[in-house]
């Protein structure tokens, strides 16, 4: 799989984040607005490891981009960039976290409680089953298992979503070896607390946006990053699940907020 695709002309100051583990192509239409006005980079994860992926990102910004580079991490994305530039701070100009997951455990029991207080009883019950089966080892087809998550969790995270244009090759197929892989260790990290000490290495500064209806909840973010960064700006957007550019009411706030950063205004 080609691990990254290019929007806008050069030089590429900007790369998009997908989320996921193992959901290319979701945040293709960040990159596609973003090119009307700058070059921008789409990295594609395709190794199952953190480690790997930390490593494949640093591939592609040092080969393609123009350093520092400002990165945009939506979800698991908003983590990925978030350890990157911890690990490679002179590399990253500034840190954009869309719809990132909470940063300490003791938040994930709001994140699952916003979730299900959104599901009615049918809904729960094929929840379970799905997460279920999809740590099954004798389950087949967990791509599939995984994408029918990723349709029913959408009910629980957005609030008034909205068609956005796609092309045909914004889509890739989920991975689902990829998704249990990769965050059976991000998860192991922010349970040890490894996760939030690292942002004691960043030394960019850090924007988190964050909608006021994402089941991940917005303090799980905004309390621990305030702990541990010394430049960090946090915007919480009304009306606004977890996928800000999808929504009706706060997609033009959210754009006119990431430019607005991006230029430094």
């Amino acid at each position: 799989m080609i691990n990254v695709r290019f929007y806008g002309k050069e030089p590429f100051q900007i790369a998009v984040i997908h989320g996921g583990p193992g959901a290319p192509g979701t945040v293709a239409a960040i990159a596609r607005e973003l090119s009307k006005e700058y070059g921008v980079m789409e990295p594609i994860q395709t190794k199952t490891s953190l480690e790997g992926q930390v490593f494949e990102l640093c591939e592609v910004v040092r080969n393609f981009g123009e350093l520092p580079i400002t990165l945009i991490g939506h979800s698991w994305g908003a983590w990925l960039a978030f350890i990157f530039a911890a690990r490679y701070p002179s590399l990253v100009k500034k840190l954009i976290l869309v719809g990132s997951g909470p940063f300490e455990i003791r938040y994930v029991k709001d994140l699952e409680k916003n979730r299900l207080g959104r599901l009615n009883t049918e809904e729960k019950e094929e929840f379970f089953s799905l997460i279920t089966s999809l740590n099954s080892p004798s389950t087949n087809e967990k791509d599939k298992v995984l994408a029918r998550l990723g349709k029913l969790v959408s009910k629980t995270d957005n609030y008034h979503p909205i068609e956005i244009k796609t092309d045909k090759q914004d889509t890739i197929q989920v991975q689902s070896d990829m998704f249990q892989a990769v965050w059976s260790e991000a998860s192991k990290l922010r349970q040890t607390g490894y996760l939030l000490e690292l942002g004691r290495k960043i030394n960019c500064p850090v924007v988190a946006i964050h909608g006021d209806y994402d089941p991940h909840p917005a303090e799980g973010v905004k309390i621990p990053l305030e702990q541990v960064l010394n430049d960090f700006r946090f915007y919480l957007l009304k009306k606004c699940g977890h996928s800000p550019w999808k929504e009706k009411y706060a997609k033009d706030s959210f754009y006119r907020l990431i430019i607005e950063e991006i230029k430094g205004i």
